[in-house]
C-alpha cells in the first residue's frame, strides 16, 4: 500500500505531465517517436504483441485472453485504458498492477527524457509503459488501443504477433471520421505487413475497408463467421474452427456482446497455437475466473449495498457509446422477459459530448425511472438536469439527483416489488462510484 506522500507526489507528476499536451492536434507520431528515441527505443525490446483496436469489446477481450494465458502459467503484460480509479490499472507488469513507486520512478524517467516538449497524457503514459514493459520479461504483452488505430500511441509498435480488430461502430467521430468506413481505415492502421488479424463481427461497409487494408499489407484475415464462428448454447460456448468444433465454459462477465468478444479471444488463441500452445481446460479456466470491472459488473458489497433493501440488485456498466447501449439493453430486456417482475431503474450521468438521445434510446420500454447524476470531478460532464429534460422528452421518467447515493435512494422510495438498479452512461461515472463504494 503506498503512502499519503508518494500519492501526494503521483497526483503533482501527473499534473505537470497533462501541462504538456499541445494546444494544436498534430495526427502523427512524431512526438512520441522523438520521446521513445531519447528513451533508447523501447519498443524495440518488448515481449510478443498481441495488438487490439475496434470500438468496443477491446478491454473484455484483452481480459479474456489475459485470464485464460494465466490460466496457462503464461506471464503476461498488458497495457489499458482509461483506468477506473488508478493509474496504476492500466499497467500490468508480469500479471500484476504496476507498484505506485514503480509508475512514479517510469513516468519521471519520461518526463525528463521528454524535456518540456509538447506530448500529450496518452503518448506519455504510452512511452512509460512500453519503457516499463521492455525491462521485465514475460510471454506477451496484451496492447490496447487508446484511440483509433492508425495514429494511436500504440502503433509504435512494428512486429505484433497478432493483431485483433473487434466490432466497429461509430463513436469518436471527430476524431475519426463521421462514417463507418473512415473510423474502419483508421482501426485497419494497425494491420502490420504480413502479420494476421482476427477480425471480430463487422458491418459490411467496415469489413470492405479491413479487406482492403490487409491486401495492402499482406496480412492474413481470420473473419468471425468466415474462418470462425461463436454461438451460445443452453450451457456452454460453441466455437468452430477449420472444420472442427469446440464447447468451452461461459464467460464470467455478464452480456450477449461477451460470447462474441470470449470467440475473439478463443480464436486469437487457435491461431496462435504452434507459437503459445493452451490446453482447452486452460481456455474453461480463463472464462470462469475472468474479470473486467464496470462492465455489466454486480456490486455485492460496500456503503450503496448497505442502503439497498434486499429485493434491490445493484449493477453497474460503462458504456460510453450508442453501440454499447444497444448491447448491454439487448441483455437487460432478456433478464426482463425471463422475469416480467422485475422492474428496472438507471443511474444515468455522461460526459458532455455524448449524445444522450443515441445513448439513452435502446432503453425506451426497458427502463422504468432513470435519475440523471453529475459525474463528480468532471468539468465537461453533462448537466443532470438537461439530461433529466432530454430523457423526459424521450418519454422516460425522468428526474435530476445531487449524487448517485441520492439517485438510488429516490428510486427506492419512489418504486416497489423486486428491483435491478443500473448506474450507466460512462466509464468516468463508474470509476467515481467503485472508488467512492471500496
Amino acid at each position: 500500500m503506498c503512502s499519503v506522500k508518494t500519492k501526494m507526489i503521483s497526483r503533482k507528476l501527473i499534473e505537470r505531465l497533462e501541462q504538456l499536451h499541445p494546444k494544436i492536434i498534430d495526427l502523427s507520431l512524431d512526438r512520441l517517436n522523438n520521446l521513445l528515441n531519447a528513451l533508447d527505443n523501447p519498443q524495440k525490446r518488448l515481449p510478443p504483441i498481441i495488438h487490439v483496436a475496434g470500438t468496443n469489446g477491446k478491454g473484455s477481450t484483452i481480459a479474456i485472453l489475459r485470464s485464460i494465458q494465466n490460466a496457462a502459467g503464461l506471464s503476461i503484460h498488458a497495457y489499458t485504458s482509461p483506468h477506473l480509479v488508478h493509474l496504476n490499472e492500466r499497467f500490468i507488469i508480469a500479471g500484476k498492477e504496476i507498484t505506485e513507486k514503480s509508475l512514479i520512478q517510469t513516468l519521471t524517467e519520461c518526463e525528463n527524457a521528454n524535456a518540456g516538449a509538447e506530448i500529450t497524457f496518452f503518448e506519455i503514459i504510452t512511452a512509460a509503459g512500453l519503457l516499463a514493459f521492455s525491462r521485465i520479461k514475460a510471454d506477451l504483452l496484451l496492447l490496447e488501443v487508446g484511440l483509433g488505430g492508425r495514429f494511436d500511441a500504440t502503433n509504435v509498435v512494428s512486429n505484433p504477433i497478432l493483431s485483433i480488430i473487434t466490432p466497429i461502430s461509430l463513436d469518436h467521430q471527430q476524431y475519426l471520421g463521421d462514417t463507418l468506413e473512415k473510423i474502419a481505415y483508421e482501426k485497419a492502421g494497425i494491420l502490420k505487413e504480413k502479420r494476421p488479424a482476427i477480425i471480430g463481427q463487422q458491418g459490411p461497409e467496415a469489413l470492405k475497408v479491413i479487406k482492403l487494408k490487409a491486401e495492402e499489407t499482406g496480412s492474413p484475415l481470420f473473419i468471425f463467421q468466415r474462418d470462425w464462428n461463436i454461438t451460445e448454447t443452453k450451457s456452454a460456448i460453441k466455437f468452430e474452427v477449420e472444420g472442427s468444433t469446440s464447447y468451452f465454459e461461459k464467460p464470467n462477465l455478464k452480456g450477449i456482446h461477451q460470447i462474441q468478444n470470449a470467440g475473439i479471444a478463443i480464436a486469437a488463441t487457435h491461431y496462435l497455437k504452434e507459437v503459445l500452445p493452451i490446453k482447452n481446460g486452460s481456455i474453461d479456466q480463463g472464462l470462469l475466473t475472468v474479470k473486467w470491472p464496470a462492465r455489466l459488473q454486480k456490486i455485492n458489497e460496500g456503503p450503496l449495498i448497505n442502503i439497498l433493501p434486499t429485493n434491490v440488485e445493484l449493477w453497474i456498466d460503462g458504456g460510453h457509446n450508442q453501440n454499447a447501449s444497444l448491447l448491454i439493453a439487448h441483455t437487460i430486456r432478456n433478464w426482463k422477459i425471463k422475469n416480467p417482475c422485475l422492474s428496472i431503474h438507471m443511474v444515468f450521468g455522461c460526459l458532455s459530448n455524448r449524445e444522450t438521445k443515441a445513448l439513452l434510446q435502446p432503453f425506451i420500454n426497458i427502463i422504468d425511472l432513470v435519475q440523471t447524476v453529475k459525474i463528480p470531478e468532471q468539468a465537461n460532464s453533462a448537466s443532470r438536469e438537461l439530461v433529466a429534460h432530454t430523457a423526459k422528452s424521450m418519454g422516460f421518467r425522468a428526474n435530476p439527483a445531487d449524487t448517485v447515493t441520492k439517485a438510488i435512494k429516490n428510486i427506492i422510495s419512489l418504486s416497489a416489488g423486486k428491483r435491478l438498479i443500473l448506474i450507466y452512461g460512462s466509464l468516468y461515472l463508474s470509476g467515481s462510484v467503485l472508488a467512492d463504494n471500496s
